[in-house]
């Protein structure tokens, strides 16, 4: 026979309570697959698609410029992604910079070249070796070339005037005329 007592010394049975630390745990852990399935999503699509408004971005140059969204309103930009210890980089520096000095009196054309995972020494020797007076700056936490999508050295993009992303060039470029046929048809009479 079981008896039932009711001796003030005894506790009472715990009521079903909510364990908030679980709860929170719970939430922290479904937040966090949310933040990597976006980050996968976003690597899966590749890089921005011609035709579509490129990422903004403000590049801090190896001289301290800044040049932002403001100061490539109204032109066709380049964006060279690069890298000191990148090879088939090398292949296109020079004709890349030939460039860039047959356009840079007109005003509507601005080159930028981003230093992918480098460090600043190697890229400054580098850009001296080239003899490359187009602005240059790190990709500092490659939060740029994220912003792209990039996936890997050399890479270039060709945006218009608007802020349209027009051609994109996942290796070197080959010659002079190749980058000029690229950029040509963005300038209008």
């Amino acid at each position: 026979m079981n008896e039932i007592s009711n001796s003030p010394n005894e506790t009472p049975a715990p009521k079903a309570s909510i364990h908030w630390g679980r709860i929170l745990a719970w939430i922290a852990l479904f937040a966090l697959l949310v933040v990597v399935a976006l980050v996968l999503l976003q690597r899966q699509q590749g890089p921005v698609a011609v035709g579509q408004k490129v990422p903004p971005f403000t590049l801090t140059t190896f001289d301290g410029q800044q040049i932002g969204p403001e100061e490539m309103a109204g032109k066709v930009v380049l964006l060279n992604f690069w890298a000191s210890w990148c090879k088939p980089c090398e292949q296109e520096a020079a004709d890349l910079e030939s460039v860039w000095r047959y356009y840079q009196s007109r005003g509507d054309v601005l080159f930028l070249g981003l230093a992918w995972t480098d460090t600043e020494t190697a890229s400054l020797e580098y850009i001296e070796k080239f003899d490359i007076t187009y602005p240059n700056g790190p990709d500092l936490g490659t939060s740029i070339s994220q912003s792209y999508r990039t996936t890997g050295v050399p890479e270039t993009y060709i945006i218009d005037k608007n802020g349209l992303l027009t051609y994109v060039k996942l290796s070197p470029f080959t010659s002079q005329a190749e980058i000029k046929a690229a950029i040509d048809p963005l300038l209008g009479p």
